[in-house]
């Protein structure tokens, strides 16, 4: 596993798959039409109350289910800035370190709830004045949680 250093007290997991040596890939090898690798995320109970901590999301259905303070399944579902950033990482976990994210453009679908299991495919759609537009997708049990686009730029070379 790859750790991305966030500050000098947390190291998040970063998703690099089996294998991959990670390195930015060029403009020359980015083409429409190329497919992401895929990235499933069990949403652990734990996962996703601390994920809505990290983002301040004071919300109780983002953090606990009852008088225990534990979130359980169907009991806290993934926060918004959790799923946005989520979806940025795939990109650019993908694309490397150096990839400059220029648009978002989402559209939130179904609940993921702790318990579920949320999976990211997406496609390069499109490349115009250096720019690269990848159509993501994040579905869970019920359907999709989350879809639409992704801008980036590559650094020049």
């Amino acid at each position: 596993m790859t750790y991305r250093q966030m500050d000098d007290e947390i190291i998040l997991p970063m998703w690099v798959p089996p294998g991959v040596v990670m390195r930015a890939p060029t403009e020359e090898q980015v083409g429409i039409g190329t497919v992401l690798p895929d990235l499933t995320i069990v949403l652990t109970p734990t996962t996703v109350v601390l994920r809505a901590s990290v983002t301040a999301d004071l919300t109780p259905v983002s953090r606990d289910a009852g008088d225990t303070g534990a979130a359980a399944p169907k009991d806290a579902l993934l926060n918004i800035l959790t799923t946005m950033g989520l979806v940025e990482c795939y990109v650019t976990d993908w694309a490397g370190p150096e990839a400059l994210i220029r648009g978002l453009n989402v559209k939130l679908g179904v609940p993921a709830y702790a318990g579920d299991t949320l999976t990211f495919t997406g496609v390069v759609d499109a490349c115009e004045d250096g720019e690269f537009t990848v159509r993501v997708r994040g579905t869970v049990g019920l359907g999709d949680h989350v879809s639409g686009t992704v801008r980036f730029a590559l650094p020049k070379r």
